[in-house]
């Protein structure tokens, strides 16, 4: 990546797959290259032809899309709203933007996913929503979620950023709740540099939804012709992108295939080839249900320990190549504390966090890359606990 010039082989490196620059021109040449144009609505259409969804809505990004399920479930000051600590700080951040309160729920010790055996505990009569954060594109267990949120009349929103394309008991993930959010950031399976969608599986939402989109106007009404002019009707903002991004887009979801063919085939050598190895050293690799088609978005392994995991991030630097941690506790960050976040709160996210490392992984990347990473990793060999020191010199922040 453009900051990261030291690194012979980078965790991510965003990729062009076909007419990206052709559509691109083609927008700009239309004289129209604002939101809601010519590529606007073929990725919309290609997304709810793909997914059987009722609508889609590009975003700028995923956090706008969150955003948007915030206002579109009127979320108000004392409102609750359970997510997992494990997370983008997006997921809490888009309710408590309007007041409400976060309330953190662990991860599955396997899958990383929200453990929906504790959800149940943490509904209280203020809870509004539950937002499942389907991680490394593994799908949460959106069956016993969807039947406690149900049960409860709460709102399920599904925040997908990683799992576009993944499938849970052969079903899409993102269509499960009365929401979903996407994120087309570069970090992603498909990408048009920052971008994102939501996904409306409740019908009674989307009139609301293009008008909280389109800053709160019924211009989309105007455009179809069903109202002589538009003017504001209610709250809203912009969230639309431009059509220049999405004509990037829709050359990456054309290409959905071959993409997803590198990606499967990217992990598969990581945990063929790293297999033997993580037995030996007692490193945890991913996990993917029987049940569950995941998206293949990345690659990472649990290592024993903190220290461990920094030794191998630093091993790996002196071999040009980069790996990165990923999220930290939300429940233990300076704004999580003052919603009640305490340590031993999610005791698995804690542990999990310490943990992880994440391995280069993009479109692009080459086998003969892939066997370097693999053979470094091999040669590590974990320091003496007593000649550890813990740099945390390398970010989380590449989403």
């Amino acid at each position: 990546m453009r900051q990261n010039k030291i690194y012979e082989i980078d965790f991510n490196r965003p990729t062009i797959v076909g007419k990206e620059l052709y559509y691109i021109s083609q927008a700009i040449h239309n004289g129209y290259s604002a939101g809601d144009a010519a590529f606007t609505k073929k990725c919309h259409a290609f997304l709810e032809e793909a997914l059987g969804v009722p609508k889609v809505l590009l975003t700028t990004s995923c956090t706008d899309a969150l955003e948007m399920t915030a206002l579109l479930l009127d979320i108000q000051p004392g409102d609750e709203v359970i997510v997992p600590s494990f997370t983008f700080v997006s997921t809490a951040n888009a309710f408590a933007l309007h007041g409400a309160r976060p309330v953190f729920i662990d991860i599955r010790p396997d899958t990383l996913t929200l453990d929906e055996r504790q959800l149940e505990r943490l509904i209280t009569p203020r809870t509004k929503a539950v937002v499942p954060v389907h991680y490394a594109g593994v799908g949460c267990e959106m069956e016993a979620i969807g039947e406690i949120a149900a049960q409860y009349n709460i709102a399920v929103v599904e925040d997908n950023a990683h799992g576009l394309f993944g499938k849970y008991q052969g079903r899409y993930l993102g269509t499960f709740g009365a929401f979903a959010t996407q994120s087309f950031h570069e970090t992603k399976n498909f990408i048009c540099g920052e971008g994102g969608a939501l996904l409306i599986n409740d019908p009674q939402y989307i009139e609301r939804a293009e008008i909280i989109r389109e800053k709160g106007t019924n211009r989309s009404r105007f455009f179809r012709g069903q109202v002589d002019k538009y003017t504001w009707v209610d709250i809203g903002s912009s969230f639309l992108p431009s059509d220049i991004l999405a004509a990037f887009l829709y050359a990456q979801l054309e290409a959905r295939d071959e993409i997803q063919a590198k990606r499967r085939h990217i992990w598969h050598y990581y945990n063929e080839h790293l297999q033997e190895w993580a037995r030996d050293q007692g490193v945890q690799l991913p996990t993917v249900p029987a049940h569950c088609e995941q998206s293949y978005h990345m690659f990472y392994m649990l290592l024993p320990s903190l220290e461990q995991r920094q030794a191998l991030i630093d091993h790996l630097k002196g071999r040009g190549i980069l790996s990165v941690f990923h999220y930290l506790p939300l429940h233990l960050s300076d704004m999580g504390r003052k919603f009640g976040g305490k340590a031993g709160d999610c005791p698995v996210t804690e542990e999990v966090s310490d943990r992880l490392l994440r391995l280069p992984f993009y479109n692009d990347l080459i086998e003969a890359d892939q066997a370097r990473v693999v053979e470094a990793i091999k040669e590590f060999e974990p320091p003496s606990p007593h000649l550890i020191s813990l740099p945390l010199s390398l970010s989380q922040d590449k989403r």
